[in-house]
């Protein structure tokens, strides 16, 4: 998004019912000091429509059991609602098959199993890793790991003081012995949307396997993985309206089929005797144990509700939502925006003169607005920056320019506060 050359009144209600849609979010109707909350955190978190909360609540009332291994009624009924759940996620992201849909507890966790499964199996010493210099902690520290364990080489793509990648120092960096790049498809401490198809085709020209961190990005972007062609994409429930500890991973099934378990148990097992076990097919041999099965359940019943308000109204809404905070902000004297890429989503970060983000968040939060402040689990970049931390506003579709607006006065209490 090239804030310069949008105008910052295109945010319109003939493109969503943005008070029909607040309806359904019981959490915004309450009070946080007295006063009406205004929730702009939803980078770390989004709210949760009545829809799923009442399918999670169907859940335990009513067919509340393990699944895939009872004959009765309700573990039938709960697998039927997983299974299903698993299909809206491959309709939801495109992908070829169910087969190429692991559930996991997030983001974290499902660069975890690429780096261990693949990554600790296919690499050697002297290879090397690519990830970006704006990643969050999740998308660094696997990676480091998986560098100590075989002997690899972790390289980074550096940026520019807008937020943007270099894209001709990743060029650079690409080489022989490349065999694995992983990169956010958003920033989350900057916004930043990263230009992941070029990415991930100058990835494949070196025969590197890529692997895109999608956490902030399904629910701002209709996300199409046969045509970005990526090998994997990993993203968390709980950024998509759904529950908290529900994740998945998309990967490439020629790649998942030679992957092995990534953790051992029940489910993910044909058979299993004191000598030798038998792995289960894809998907479930990457599934052991119980799994969240309400938040798998609850993370179709979100897809289904963004999938009826549709992400390309959801994108062209948040675009010019994003573009009047940036207008707005830019309006504050004493405020530097940090992360300013023409391509650009959602976010915005900030610091303020004479003023600590911790401080600013605390008296926001006296006036009823949730914001983020510190690191946002993205520490190189606040090196980049040369900033301690920042103030983070995130926006979604249920928030309006009225939002912004307070949120603008509240920065303006702020730097009386601190004259």
């Amino acid at each position: 998004m090239n804030s310069k050359n949008i105008a910052p009144d295109i945010t319109s209600s003939s493109i969503l019912d943005v008070d029909a849609i607040r309806a359904d979010f019981p959490i915004l109707r309450q009070k946080i000091h007295g006063k009406p909350l205004v929730y702009l955190d939803n980078a770390a978190t989004a709210q949760k429509p009545e829809q799923v909360i009442k399918t999670l609540d169907n859940y335990y009332r009513e067919y509340n059991a393990n699944i895939h291994r009872g004959i009765h009624t309700l573990s039938q009924k709960a697998t039927e609602a997983y299974e299903g759940a698993r299909v809206k996620v491959q309709h939801f992201i495109n992908a070829s098959s169910i087969k190429e849909i692991i559930f996991v507890r997030g983001t974290t966790e499902g660069i975890n199993l690429v780096a261990q499964s693949y990554g600790r199996t296919r690499l050697k010493r002297g290879d090397e890793i690519i990830i970006s210099e704006m990643e969050h902690h999740s998308n660094i520290v696997p990676w480091q790991l998986l560098c100590e364990q075989t002997g690899a080489v972790l390289k980074v793509i550096p940026m520019n003081d807008a937020g943007e990648l270099i894209m001709e120092e990743f060029e650079k960096l690409l080489g022989k012995k490349t065999r694995l790049v992983s990169v956010g498809h958003i920033s989350n401490a900057l916004g930043t949307i990263n230009p992941i198809e070029k990415i991930i085709k100058m990835s494949h020209a070196y025969n590197a396997v890529a692997l895109i961190d999608g956490a902030q990005a399904v629910s701002h972007i209709a996300i199409d993985v046969q045509a970005l062609d990526c090998d994997f994409y990993v993203f968390s429930g709980h950024k998509l309206f759904g529950p908290t500890g529900i994740g998945v991973v998309y990967g490439k099934q020629s790649l998942l089929e030679d992957m092995p378990p990534y953790q051992g148990g029940g489910d993910m097992i044909k058979m299993v005797t004191l000598e030798k076990t038998l792995f289960n097919d894809l998907p479930y041999k990457f599934e052991a144990g119980t799994p969240h099965i309400a938040g798998v359940i609850g993370l179709g019943a979100a897809i289904d509700y963004v999938s009826d308000i549709g992400l390309e109204n959801i994108a062209a809404y948040e675009h010019g939502l994003t573009a009047y905070a940036i207008s707005a902000a830019s309006g504050v004297t004493g405020l530097r925006l940090i992360g300013t890429a023409r391509d650009k989503a959602s976010i915005l970060s900030f610091i303020m003169d004479g003023i600590h983000p911790h401080d600013i968040g605390t008296i926001l939060d006296h006036e009823g607005i949730a914001i983020r402040t510190g690191h946002h689990c993205a520490m190189p970049v606040m090196e980049h920056f040369q900033v301690p931390a920042t103030a983070r506003a995130s926006f979604s579709f249920y928030n309006k320019r009225e939002e912004i607006d307070q949120l603008i006065q509240g920065l303006e209490k702020c730097k009386k506060v601190f004259k």
